[in-house]
């Protein structure tokens, strides 16, 4: 199945599991099952909206965005923690008006189960989705699916909590374990939101993968030839790769380019779908791009690599040579 397709289950499912969590809440009047109920609720606006943005992303580079939408499932991350941020805080509120507040349950076996089977239907599409958002490499099919199992652990809170209630007497036991799930919930809330925005600040790809690429640049190192400015960077599924390749000066273009083929496939076997931009350099020259940077921070510029100074002098020592091309006008002919 495709991201967009476990996203439109998503809503189905929860669609399905409101319909049954507000069922067993008005037959209980438990509110561990009423924040269970809203938080099934907040499951399908991001998954609706996790499906747009799975959409924007997966439109082709165009004009206005030349290196793709990759980066709107963040977007979809960071809407999916805020809404459950806005669930924890709800769910709270209302634990804490109950607990000052108790008021008796009624019919709870029933609730129970409505309970039980959105909980087990719930839980097996959470598992389904991880998996494939590892697969996919989707960030927005990875938070719904964090969501589900948000869902998942306030369902088995509100379980506890109702068969405690059932055993001990103790009512107010519902609405503290309404208040535990809150908490557990911003959590994850915070996890998302924070996993969103170093997306969006292009993070480097994780530890695993840049190991990857070292252990490929490696296989190609010799004393002829080394590998610099390396940077990685991910958005959304697609990772990307930038580093510099310095050849001997004296190798033709054709020679140098059809190296840097050989890598860039290299590079795309070790890391499927990776996107690799290698700038290739004579050896022993550096570009100035950091010396620029530190002119900016305020810091002195280094001396130039000597075969640059060597071009750079040979080109003036030409100039001063050369004879000049516009006419001498400071001495006028007087007239005989």
């Amino acid at each position: 199945m495709q991201v967009q397709q476990y996203l439109k289950l998503s809503v189905v499912v929860a669609l399905a599991t409101i319909a049954l969590k507000t069922a067993a809440w008005w037959w209980t009047g438990s509110v561990g099952l009423l924040s269970d109920a809203l938080e099934s609720l907040v499951n399908l606006a991001g998954a609706l909206f996790g499906l747009a943005m799975v959409t924007i992303a997966r439109r082709p580079p165009d004009a206005d965005h030349p290196f793709g939408h990759h980066k709107a499932e963040y977007f979809s991350s960071a809407f999916e923690g805020a809404l459950i941020l806005i669930a924890a805080l709800g769910i709270g509120w209302a634990a804490v008006g109950r607990l000052m507040h108790p008021q008796p349950l009624e019919q709870l076996g029933l609730g129970l189960v409505l309970s039980l089977v959105s909980t087990g239907i719930n839980w097996a599409l959470a598992v389904a989705m991880m998996k494939a958002s590892r697969a996919h490499r989707s960030i927005a099919l990875e938070a719904d699916a964090r969501h589900l199992y948000t869902d998942v652990w306030t369902s088995v809170g509100v379980v506890v909590g109702l068969i405690g209630v059932m055993l001990t007497g103790w009512i107010w036991l519902d609405a503290v374990l309404a208040i535990l799930v809150a908490l557990n919930i911003l959590r994850e809330a915070v996890h998302l939101m924070w996993r969103s925005t170093g997306g969006l600040m292009d993070q480097a790809l994780d530890t695993e993968d840049q190991r990857a690429i070292a252990a490929v640049l490696a296989g190609f190192e010799s004393p002829d030839l080394r590998f610099d400015h390396v940077a990685t960077r991910v958005a959304g599924p697609q990772r990307f790769v930038d580093l510099h390749l310095h050849v001997p000066a004296r190798w033709t273009l054709g020679h140098a380019a059809a190296l840097r083929g050989e890598v860039e496939q290299a590079l795309m076997r070790a890391l499927p779908g990776l996107r690799a931009s290698i700038q290739l350099l004579p050896a022993n020259v550096e570009t100035r791009f950091a010396e620029l940077a530190g002119r900016d921070a305020g810091q002195p510029l280094p001396p130039a690599p000597p075969e640059l100074a060597a071009a750079a002098a040979s080109d003036d020592d030409a100039r001063s040579k050369a004879p000049s091309s516009t006419p001498d006008t400071s001495r006028k002919d007087t007239p005989g």
